[in-house]
């Protein structure tokens, strides 16, 4: 991959299967110039994250993805870059929302019970020991114990948003979101906007009143965008001057269909892109 980054990636610690490591040497085998770990509501792996992309001469940059809400009802994700990730209050913080994304686990995974599914939080575990167990953790385990026929059955008849064994948790505002970032010294960026479902006029008016509240980039380049949603994004982010950054969303195999550094395999995320959050993190720090 010639001069590629890919600034969106989730390891064991939230819903990823693979550890730091393991993303780093992959992202070594690929040729990736620089690399950012996004794990949601949680930033447990990027000290190992840091010392391995030393020893492998890559650029790192420490990062976050907090699920926010929006207008009451949207949920959106907001990917914190350069993040100080040793705050102690930032921390404290993170893990009321990790005690709140646990219980509600557990809850469907009562439901899944209910509804006459062979699981537990104990067998989760037992399959996925280092990890924290999500929605793709159980969607992955039902799957491989031959109980739905593909990860996605799951999602679209289950534990899918208002699905019957699915369970709302509590989420920060997005705009809350954005001062918390900031306020641990990082670079605020709207994740994947065309996963929302908003129209044009609704994506646009929500940015402009995020880029009023501090919002400071944008994804221009993702696994999904297809036909002309990277140049919308790349107009958007001109229109409101926000920065540019891209990435694949890489789960390992909880998303077995998403590579590390090209996504769906087209997916090429340009250098420039580090170099401009870098640009802007040392201006902003200076």
């Amino acid at each position: 991959m010639d001069n590629a980054i890919d600034l969106h990636i989730h390891s064991i610690y939230s819903d990823g299967t693979d550890s730091p490591a393991q993303i780093v040497r992959h992202a070594k085998e690929l040729g990736l110039k620089a690399i950012s770990l996004t794990d949601h509501d949680c930033v447990c792996g990027c000290a190992e994250m840091v010392e391995e992309c030393k020893k492998n001469d890559i650029a790192f940059v420490p990062g976050i993805e907090m699920s926010t809400c929006y207008n009451n009802d949207t949920e959106i994700h907001i990917l914190g870059y350069y993040i100080n990730y040793n705050c102690e209050v930032f921390n404290a913080t993170l893990s009321e929302y990790v005690e709140l994304r646990d219980k509600r686990t557990e809850k469907m995974v009562e439901n899944l019970c209910n509804e006459g599914f062979n699981i537990t939080m104990d067998m989760l575990h037992e399959k996925s020991p280092s990890s924290v167990i999500t929605r793709a953790h159980i969607a992955r385990f039902l799957y491989e114990t031959g109980q739905i026929t593909d990860q996605q059955e799951a999602f679209t008849k289950y534990i899918g948003d208002d699905k019957p064994c699915f369970v709302k948790r509590k989420k920060v505002c997005t705009l809350e979101a954005i001062k918390m970032i900031h306020d641990v010294g990082g670079i605020a960026v709207i994740a994947h906007p065309t996963l929302y479902h908003l129209d044009t006029k609704e994506l646009d008016a929500m940015i402009k009143l995020f880029k009023v509240n501090g919002l400071d980039g944008i994804e221009g380049e993702y696994s999904t965008y297809k036909n002309d949603d990277a140049a919308n994004m790349k107009n958007l982010a001109y229109k409101y001057n926000l920065l540019l950054t891209g990435g694949s969303d890489y789960h390992g195999k909880n998303k077995p269909y998403i590579h590390l550094g090209s996504g769906r395999g087209n997916l090429h995320v340009p250098y420039k892109y580090y170099t401009e959050l870098e640009k802007f993190h040392n201006k902003a720090n200076n």
